[in-house]
């Protein structure tokens, strides 16, 4: 009792949880959510795969509540996660779990809504917008264009926005997101995280796609990428040129082979 009045921490997996809250903490504090992809690493902490693990356990208390409430014996409380570490996790932040869809969906969202309340206003394709490496513009395309497979409550979230679905016959930009901005958001999700641009030769950064969510990730050769693109920086539009400058690659400001 005395140890524990001096603060000695028993379980090693509660203390492993402590120190997964405080990088949450901190991630949110700067992102203005806590809706990490599956491979962001914050603080040389792997939270997004942290997070990721979060809210499956608290699907699984769910689903285990709604199976004894119908009268099934014998669910066990293995892997279940405390309302008490649930309702820590809402006040770092209220959607961190949803339930009725993808996380990548609600991340994708609640940049959109903080674009939108800071002043800005939405862009009509893709390429236009990307924030802590989602193309916003092409996600919200897909929203448009995927009217009809959205949830009601996921329209209304939307039509908040000012977001509305495609008029018939109406012509939309492209879903897809080029190979151009996928490698470009792996490349700003590496600096976002490291604070720099130099990944080794070999390194590949997984990046979600189209707002996929856990599940829906790429791998991208980014070291191997930003080696050739700097061969035929030349070659480059100066629109990519700028977008590489501002990720603080000196070379990207050259017209001539580096």
């Amino acid at each position: 009792m005395e140890l524990e009045r001096l603060g000695m921490v028993w379980s090693v997996h509660a203390s492993a949880w402590d120190a997964g809250l405080e990088v949450a903490r901190s991630y949110a504090a700067v992102h203005g959510h806590c809706l990490p992809a599956a491979s962001v690493v914050w603080e040389s902490f792997p939270l997004g795969t942290w997070m990721k693990n979060q809210r499956g356990a608290a699907r699984r208390t769910a689903e285990n509540a709604a199976r004894r409430e119908a009268g099934e014996t014998g669910v066990p409380y293995a892997g279940e996660l405390s309302e008490s570490r649930q309702e820590t996790l809402a006040e770092i932040d209220p959607g961190w779990c949803p339930v009725a869809w993808e996380i990548g969906w609600q991340r994708c969202y609640r940049l959109a809504l903080a674009h939108v309340k800071a002043g800005g206003s939405l862009p009509a394709g893709a390429g236009k917008l990307v924030v802590q490496g989602e193309d916003l513009g092409a996600w919200i395309t897909g929203q448009r264009v995927g009217w009809d497979k959205l949830m009601p409550a996921q329209q209304y979230l939307l039509e908040t926005l000012g977001i509305e679905p495609a008029a018939e016959g109406e012509a939309v930009g492209p879903v897809w997101r080029s190979q151009w901005n996928t490698n470009l958001a792996a490349a700003r999700q590496f600096h976002t995280r490291e604070g720099h641009l130099r990944p080794a030769r070999k390194h590949v950064e997984l990046i979600d796609v189209n707002g996929g969510g856990e599940g829906g990730e790429e791998a991208v050769k980014l070291g191997a990428w930003l080696d050739n693109t700097r061969r035929r920086v030349g070659k480059l539009s100066a629109e990519r040129r700028a977008q590489l400058a501002g990720l603080g690659l000196e070379w990207a400001a050259q017209k001539g082979n580096a």
